[in-house]
């Protein structure tokens, strides 16, 4: 984006893209621990991103504030509105990772109860390091304005679909062959899920991104590879 003629107005735009990319690093961080927390059973670690929860809604309704000051004082056109808006919409979606990451936390203590087959946490270590590339990625991407970053950080979301059909099938059949897994690896579909669906908001995030920096849409329709309303147990 271009210098303005009012300093001020660049300062404002500035703040609201640091607010972004606090909001961007909290989230990893967030889905990072809560993993952690999942596969080591620290409920004192689950208790803190549910804790940092309070401080991502905080951020957003900062931002928010003050996309919507800026809106009214400078009444912003063409590139420099696209961004405001753009980031208001990419707060909700950092804001809803920060959300799906605390359900992932909450989860902590029911699953600990009993132990994780080493094989189901490495698939669900495996799956939440393809997430966390992604949330990573998206904010650094758009702040270096790469939008040819951001396409690319968007198609690689299908891995992930195809990652999250692979852990859930893998949860049906622990589920199959011992009837005591049903409860720890129903918790567990629900924690896969909800790293499938922070996938999904990074795309939201990347598509959002690329739309403020080129005023172009990427192709609406992304082929989704979560197959798991097809799967049915193996006999």
């Amino acid at each position: 984006m271009g210098k303005h003629t009012v300093t001020s107005f660049d300062e404002d735009l500035g703040h609201i893209d640091r607010l972004l990319r606090d909001m961007g690093d909290l989230a990893a961080a967030m889905v990072s621990a809560s993993i952690q927390a999942l596969i080591n059973s620290d409920n004192a670690l689950a208790q803190r991103v549910i804790s940092d929860d309070a401080v991502m809604d905080a951020r957003q309704r900062e931002l928010d504030d003050r996309a919507i000051t800026l809106i009214a004082k400078r009444q912003p056109m063409a590139q420099d509105l696209r961004a405001v808006v753009g980031a208001i919409r990419m707060a909700g979606d950092l804001e809803r990772i920060g959300d799906l990451a605390k359900n992932i936390a909450k989860r902590v203590n029911a699953v600990g109860e009993s132990a994780m087959p080493r094989s189901l946490a490495h698939s669900i270590e495996t799956m939440s390091a393809m997430v966390l590339d992604q949330v990573n990625g998206v904010v650094d991407k758009y702040v270096s304005r790469e939008p040819e970053g951001l396409k690319t950080l968007r198609a690689a979301d299908e891995k992930i679909d195809v990652k999250y059909t692979a852990v859930f099938r893998e949860l049906l059949t622990y589920m199959m062959e011992d009837p005591r897994n049903i409860t720890a690896c129903t918790h567990l579909l629900f924690c896969a899920k909800n790293l499938e669906r922070i996938g999904d908001h990074v795309t939201n995030i990347a598509e959002n991104a690329y739309y403020v920096l080129t005023g172009q849409q990427l192709p609406p329709n992304r082929p989704k590879l979560d197959e798991t309303s097809l799967a049915t147990p193996a006999v």
